[in-house]
């Protein structure tokens, strides 16, 4: 595909003698089509330069050489705007569509890169509720970009399967454990034993110190301890597993704290050798004060273990098996300073540069009730099962009202409400809190999943109608530079570069929000255009294939979100 922005960009270089790079970095997209489609703000340069917007923007238009890609430049307050030669843009977005079909937008740019994406890490015996949702979609989606442009992505589900509070879980257990029936009922039963015995543990101080020493126990291996600790575990996965299959979700890698405990005794030997780690309170320490993190904790009074170490533990094994470019952290804000610190403490292990440099922290915002936050202890969460269950309930019932005779109604009724559920989560920049509504979280109208899918269904629709799709060495292009179709294509020429500014950022909002403009264009492009046009098939034949690129984009770019698309709504 053309590159018209690195295109226009190298032309303002040799114009200015200036870094190419530099220059591209400027060139932005004007918020409507009538200014152009690439402008250049030239009082970028005018410090270098010496001159007003305006003199640069004059001098530079009369010095370019626009070329057959550039049909125009005109200058509006210091901007330089560039029109794209038409044929040019239909060209290339058509051709490069016919060329990579199902891998249009895809590239190698992310070829010979490892990276790693941590997401969902729910805890082992509670329920999996919508702030694991958010975490699993989001990381999900980032999975799927990372992996449609090249690069050796590497998903892992760092389970929450150690640490105190299954010291706690075992106490309750010991306590209480004949009055649940933890078979038939898993994680209902395994919450309500965990709600009670942090009632108790609010009351009693040394019920909270005999958890801890549970957990201690654990770390030692003691029998007792390990043998509920797995079945603890072994029911989570099996209750885990549903969602994953109902959300369509996947991972290389089901590795969660409990697999670093033989790895941690290096970790703090290297520490120890590298001179950082202190004694406080009897606690063993990596100062960081210095740079304004605090302490980061290795290993408490008592002897066990916390995050921090399991984490560094995590990050040393996973530099040395994967040798990773970037381990991604796909987890709430809340734990900012956290993984500021075990990013900080990384620095002493003995992994390469690269992999200390490649580890981010991927913020999103909590999810939050109507009526406050949520809390596992206190038993108020809205459980994943339960939300995806109703959404697809919903959806069966608006189904019966509007199209009772549909086929495969409840596979669609999947597809739309578990769609539902996937974009609105990702339809916002991902660092904001969401409140959580029902009412919001199903609603099928405006800028939302089903939205999506109903345009994608109307392209199905009407090439169902139009009985076959035309080769592309049949559509006369010249017919396709009205105002809805050049919309069209402009949408379809920024896809590639959507889901490059998805991993630049690591906000996968970038493409949902995409998805919403590429199907308003396509309802503004129908809603104006007659498009099966039995008196002029020339023209028919170009709006039927637009319109099967539209489908296959809004098809591919929902399925990186991990939307599947309906037949029929």
């Amino acid at each position: 595909m053309i590159q018209f922005k690195k295109e226009i960009a190298k032309k303002i270089a040799e114009a200015t003698e200036l870094d190419i790079s530099e220059i591209e970095g400027y060139i932005e997209v004007p918020p409507s089509s009538d200014m152009g489609d690439y402008a250049f703000p030239c009082f970028r340069l005018a410090k270098i330069l010496k001159k007003s917007p305006m003199l640069i923007a004059e001098e530079l238009k009369e010095k370019i050489n626009i070329g057959e890609n550039i049909e125009k430049i005109e200058i509006v307050s210091g901007y330089l705007n560039f029109f794209i030669n038409k044929t040019s843009l239909i060209q290339t977005v058509l051709k490069e569509l016919e060329e990579k079909q199902d891998n249009f937008g895809a590239n190698n740019s992310g070829n010979g890169k490892n990276i790693i994406v941590e997401y969902s890490s729910p805890n082992i015996a509670k329920p999996f509720h919508i702030g694991h949702l958010r975490n699993t979609i989001i990381g999900a989606a980032l999975y799927n970009i990372y992996k449609y442009l090249g690069y050796n992505t590497i998903g892992i589900n760092h389970l929450g399967d150690y640490g105190t509070q299954f010291g706690k879980l075992i106490e309750g257990y010991k306590r209480w454990g004949n009055e649940y029936n933890i078979d038939e009922n898993p994680i209902e039963e395994l919450m309500k034993i965990y709600v009670r015995i942090n009632d108790l543990c609010k009351e009693d101080e040394s019920v909270l110190e005999a958890c801890r020493e549970n957990f201690k126990l654990l770390e030692e291996g003691d029998k007792y301890c390990t043998e509920l600790w797995e079945k603890f575990r072994a029911v989570s996965l099996k209750e885990f597993q549903r969602i994953y299959d109902l959300l369509g979700v996947k991972f290389d890698s089901l590795k969660g704290e409990s697999f670093y405990t033989d790895k941690m005794d290096e970790v703090e030997d290297i520490l120890n050798k590298a001179g950082v780690i202190t004694e406080s309170q009897g606690a063993k320490i990596v100062d960081l004060e210095d740079k304004g993190l605090g302490v980061c904790i290795i290993r408490k009074s008592n002897g066990s273990t916390i995050y921090a170490t399991r984490d560094l533990a995590a990050i040393r094994y996973r530099a040395k098996t994967y040798d990773f470019d970037k381990c991604l952290y796909v987890v709430a804000y809340e734990q900012a300073l956290h993984f500021k610190q075990v990013f900080e403490v990384a620095k002493y292990l003995d992994i390469p540069e690269k992999c200390q440099k490649g580890l981010e922290h991927v913020q999103y915002g909590m999810t939050r009730l109507t009526t406050g936050r949520m809390s596992t202890r206190e038993g108020n969460v809205i459980k994943v099962e339960e939300l995806l269950k109703e959404a697809i309930s919903r959806v069966n019932k608006i189904i019966e009202e509007k199209n009772p005779n549909m086929e495969n109604k409840e596979l669609e009724a999947k597809k739309i409400g578990i769609g539902a559920v996937i974009f609105n989560n990702l339809c916002t920049t991902i660092i904001k809190d969401q409140i959580f509504d029902w009412n919001t979280v199903l609603n099928f109208n405006g800028e939302t999943g089903p939205y999506i899918q109903y345009v994608y269904v109307r392209t199905k629709s009407v090439l169902e109608k139009a009985k076959e799709i035309p080769p592309l060495s049949e559509v006369n292009i010249e017919l396709l530079k009205d105002k809805e179709s050049l919309k069209i294509v402009q949408n379809l020429y920024q896809f590639e570069d959507t889901l490059m500014q998805c991993v630049e950022k690591n906000e996968p909002s970038i493409l949902a929000r995409y998805l919403i403009t590429l199907g308003q264009s396509y309802s503004n492009f129908y809603n104006e255009n007659k498009i099966i046009d039995g008196e002029n098939i020339d023209l028919q034949k170009a709006r039927v294939y637009l319109t099967k690129c539209v489908g296959d984009v809004l098809r591919i770019g929902a399925a990186l979100l991990g939307m599947e698309m309906p037949n029929k709504m």
